[in-house]
This record gives C-alpha cells, structure tokens and sequence, in this order.
C-alpha cells in the first residue's frame, strides 16, 4: 500500500481549492496508473515474465506498465498503432522513459485494419502461460483495488477536517478511476450513515459525455456509482491543441503545482465552469469544499509543450 500523499490549497477561480497530490505517490510510478496497477505490483505471479499493453507511444501508462514490470522483473510488450517519425528520431517523455526501463513498444503491423484494443484483444486469446494482459490504461476491476485505498485516505483526510460533504473533481480518460471512487463512496455511505457525503465530479477529455456515459455503464450498470459528469457544451478532442487548455495550464501552473497538458487543463475549464453555474448543480452543491485529484502524467509535459510550440509558438 502506498504512503498517504499530501493534500495542498491553490486558489483557482476566486476559490480556494485542495489538491490530492497524487503525482507525488513516486517519482516513477505516480498517480492513477500507480492505483490502477498497485493490485499487479503486490499480487504473485510466479509464472508471469512477460507483461502485454497497449495504448498511445505517449500514454501515462506506457511509461507506468515500463515501470512496473522492471520492478517485477518481467518483459513488457506495449502495441501502439503508430509512432510519429518525430518521436522516434526525438524520443521524450513517457516514450522515452518507457524505453529507458526497458519496454519493447511494438507498431501494430500494417496490413491490421482492425482497432489496437481489439488486435491486442485477440491476441490475449492465444496467451502463454507466462503472459500478462492489461487492458488499456488499467480499465479493469483490478483497478478498484489501488483506488479504493486513494478513497480511503480522501475519507480520512476529510475526517481531520470534520468536513460533512466534499465535491471530488478529476477530469476522465476512461472514467475508471472517477467510477470506483465514486462506488467506494457510494458503498461506504451506505454502510455507515455516517460517514461524510462525496460526489465525484469529472469531464471527457477523450471521445465526447457519451462515450464517457458508455464506460460507465460497462464498469457498472449501478447508476448510483457513476460519477456526475461536467460539461460547458464544447467538446475537447484528446490531444488535440487548443489555445484555451495552453493559456489555462499557465494559469494553473502559476500556483507553484505543474499540472500535465493532456487532461488537466480540460479539467480546469469545466471546473471554472461549475463554479460559475448557480449554487446548485444536479442536486449538487457547488459552493461545498472541492478536492482536484492530481492524477500525475507530467511527464508527459515536453511533448505536449513543443507541440504547442510549434503550433502557436507558446513561450
């Protein structure tokens, strides 16, 4: 089980705000990925030497699943559609640090027309004994096990503050770990009256409110354990450049914490959004403690930084 990592204050929006500081958790193994993969870093796999991924050549969790098969002494095998010719001649962030740990990242093979999760899918039919599947990104039910510690130490935490009810904002890729969070809560509270009330609020920094609607419902078909989703109407496409999500990064980074430029700054415009709507939303009040979960993924940051660059010559 991971230490306990700190909680910060930053004011953001004329509000002063928490901050979990997840990214804190190790220098190499941070944040959501460290949750979702904690269940694969102490569980016994005597018969495991190989560990089979894919993703993004850019993903968080390239950079993790390196990580955390060279501290289990396994091969890892990550599938990725393409790699840019730039980042192979340039290798940075989490490409590169995946490379340095020792990861064998494969380029799905040309004449495949299919999606990467379903050639890795098909290809975990046919899995020796000695082989090791992680769905993208961790989105599986073992990720619950990570999580639920985090939602441990948020319980406690507001324990020390004799906080009644805490909104807990993170912006969602997959929105696996905002539904465990939320489902841990949810089940907790229902177990002990008692215990303080916390909604998990999130965004969809990947394929749009439905599809985030759709991975909810595929981790849990329990309405009650899905988390409130956040929307000011726009959709942000994932990796896509956007002036506003650069500006807002400086804005957010200017507090002395260095968020990442993939999903926090699309979270940070949906809470500006938030606090700005009437006092309640969806039954939820928005003038109650809110805790931004910082999810890690900096690493990833001098990519994403010189790709604005280029585009709009960002200093």
């Amino acid at each position: 089980m991971f230490a306990p990592t700190p909680v910060e204050t930053m004011t953001f929006a004329q509000r002063e705000i928490f901050v979990k500081r997840d990214d804190l958790i190790h220098p190499d193994f941070s944040g959501n990925k460290a949750r979702k993969f904690q269940y694969f870093l102490e569980k016994e796999y005597p018969e495991i030497t190989k560990l089979v991924g894919y993703g993004s050549a850019q993903a968080n969790s390239l950079h993790s699943l390196a990580v955390l098969a060279k501290m289990r002494g396994w091969q890892l095998d990550y599938y990725v559609d393409h790699i840019a010719n730039y980042l192979q001649q340039n290798p940075q962030g989490n490409y590169l640090a995946a490379l340095e740990n020792g990861a064998n990242i494969i380029e799905k093979p040309e004449h495949v027309t299919e999606s990467i999760d379903s050639y890795v899918t098909e290809l975990a039919k046919s899995a020796l004994d000695n082989e090791l599947y992680i769905p993208e990104g961790g989105r599986c039910e073992y990720a619950a096990i990570g999580l639920e510690q985090l939602g441990q130490q948020i319980l406690d935490w507001i324990h020390e503050k004799h906080y009644s009810t805490l909104n807990l904002f993170l912006p969602s890729g997959t929105g696996t770990t905002a539904l465990f969070l939320q489902r841990f809560f949810k089940i907790k509270r229902f177990e002990h009256e008692d215990l303080p009330e916390v909604n998990v609020l999130t965004c969809s920094c990947v394929g749009g409110d439905d599809y985030l609607r759709l991975q909810f419902n595929q981790l849990s078909e329990n309405a009650l354990h899905h988390p409130r989703i956040i929307s000011n109407g726009n959709k942000y496409h994932f990796g896509k450049l956007k002036r506003e999500c650069y500006e807002m990064w400086q804005r957010v980074c200017a507090s002395g914490i260095e968020f990442e430029l993939l999903y926090d700054p699309v979270g940070f415009i949906m809470l500006e959004h938030f606090f700005t709507q009437s006092s309640t939303v969806d039954n939820i009040d928005n003038t109650a403690p809110l805790m931004y979960l910082h999810q890690g993924g900096v690493l990833g940051n001098p990519s994403m930084l010189a790709r604005y660059q280029r585009k709009y010559q960002a200093k």
